[in-house]
């Protein structure tokens, strides 16, 4: 039986919003009580009819009800209780996934409280290595990372953020914008509108800064160094800041986030969100999209952006009635960090830690500027069809050492013939894919050979006598 249908969990929770007992809400969906009490319990699946008779009775989103959230959080918790700090407390696969599934604030709690910890043990050993020498001892302060905070927001939406969408298309129309010279329009609009004047100028004088907003001569500074798809993104967010502001505060606060540079943080990503949405409006970007078969080049030239951002895009079409393939996106650099990630398709990331070496967006900076593709296999059994390549940072001249990034979008291997980057590869054959993990420290695939950690929660197996191609060996593994 399909795991994605027995949705017990959610359907209770529903009741409990709604302050129903199992006899009203039995009432309401016209099934017995105690076939509702089975399907809280899991032991009946949620069918098609009984879905939709929840949505007209309860107006909700049908796709995100349905949706597994629980997937991830289970992955996020599993990944938690790896930590030798949960050494003798031997959880079961069973007991993570009931936790996710009957009490999900509790599990983002969990989560939150060991982002809190891991923090602070961070900080005291960087403590401990400065107070090792006196003359560089300095005090640190303790908070939660605000840039998982606000990735937190953004998974919590799904990326999605409908007022944004619905004001970056009024925009269009307060604005008279055209697709062939959004330039020459929001800069006509920043001046008859907001009284700003817009002046690109010299990298002398801007150095490494992109955009800077001079406030007492009412004008936006724009960089030489960027093409214009750049200046219309960064034009855009400055419109963001300026006109909307309340409606981005009102988003933030819903969050909750626990510091101002959180929020700081958050603000500046919603002004991104918004001048992305102003750039490749939804609806004729879904459409486009789906007309190209989601070939990233070619929605490039359609709408005179940056490979970069036509990958953030794809991953904001969850528009309830009009939804697109659902995407995941990450960026790294060269040694493997992540700068950025954007859950989506089921995929999880580690919240902790680097990514799987395994992985296609590592190959990329072998061969600058191509296109990699990759069907990937995790170890829950979920595929996916990724599509990884470098990004060109924008260059503030000769000997300037810029950052090398890569990107990484992908979707779930049954969307995978809709994309054009599925052609001529074997998607429908799992056998033919790469296994891939989490991260080294969560992997459950005890016979990779590019390991850089041993897995958090196995005992490492040591033999001087024994050299194995695999670098670790643990109890219970090969």
């Amino acid at each position: 039986m399909d795991r994605k249908a027995m949705l017990g969990h959610k359907v209770r929770r529903l009741r409990q919003e709604n302050n129903l007992t199992q006899i009203e809400m039995a009432e309401t969906l016209e099934i017995s009580p105690s076939y509702l009490n089975l399907i809280e319990h899991n032991q009946r699946p949620l069918t098609v009819p009984l879905l939709f008779r929840l949505g007209q009775a309860f107006e909700i989103d049908l796709k995100d009800f349905a949706e597994d959230e629980d997937a991830r959080l289970a992955a996020s918790l599993r990944e938690v209780f790896s930590d030798p700090l949960f050494e003798s407390h031997s959880l079961r696969e069973a007991e993570i996934r009931e936790l996710a599934a009957v009490s999900p604030n509790a599990a983002e709690a969990v989560l939150q409280m060991y982002d809190a910890y891991r923090v602070q043990r961070e900080d005291l050993q960087a403590m401990a290595q400065r107070l090792a020498d006196p003359d560089t001892a300095q005090s640190l302060d303790f908070q939660t990372d605000p840039v998982e905070e606000v990735r937190g927001l953004y998974q919590q939406h799904n990326n999605h953020f409908p007022e944004l969408e619905l004001v970056a298309q009024q925009l269009w129309e307060d604005a008279n914008l055209k697709a062939n010279d959004l330039y020459r329009g929001l800069t006509s609009y920043l001046k008859e509108v907001r009284g700003i004047d817009t002046r690109i100028m010299p990298v002398d004088v801007m150095q490494d800064t992109l955009r800077r907003y001079d406030h007492h001569r009412r004008r936006v500074l724009l960089s030489e160094t960027m093409p214009m798809s750049g200046w219309n993104f960064q034009i855009a967010a400055q419109i963001a800041l300026l006109g909307h502001r309340e409606l981005i505060k009102r988003t933030i606060a819903k969050a909750q986030l626990s510091s101002p540079e959180a929020e700081r943080l958050a603000t500046i990503g919603l002004a991104g969100y918004f001048a992305g949405a102003v750039q490749m409006p939804y609806e004729r970007f879904l459409e486009s999209a789906k007309e190209f078969r989601y070939d990233i080049e070619l929605l490039q030239a359609r709408f005179r952006v940056s490979f970069e951002q036509v990958c953030h895009r794809l991953t904001t079409m969850q528009q309830p009635g009009a939804r697109g393939i659902p995407f995941f996106f990450i960026r790294v650099d060269h040694a493997g960090n992540v700068s950025k990630r954007l859950s989506g398709a089921g995929f999880n990331f580690a919240r902790f830690g680097g990514t799987c070496p395994r992985w296609i967006v590592h190959d990329t900076f072998r061969a600058p500027g191509r296109i990699y593709t990759q069907v990937t296999a995790m170890a829950d059994g979920m595929t996916f069809l990724n599509i990884a390549k470098t990004v060109d940072p924008a260059s503030i001249g000769y000997g300037a050492q810029a950052p090398q990034m890569a990107i990484a979008v992908g979707c779930e291997a049954k969307h995978a013939r809709q994309l054009v980057y599925a052609d001529g590869l074997d998607v429908d054959d799992e056998s033919k894919a790469t296994p891939i993990g989490v991260s080294c420290r969560v992997c459950e695939r005890m016979d990779c050979n590019q390991r850089a950690h041993p897995p958090l929660n196995q005992r490492l197996r040591l033999d001087e006598n024994i050299r194995r191609v695999a670098p670790f060996s643990v109890s219970g593994g090969a």
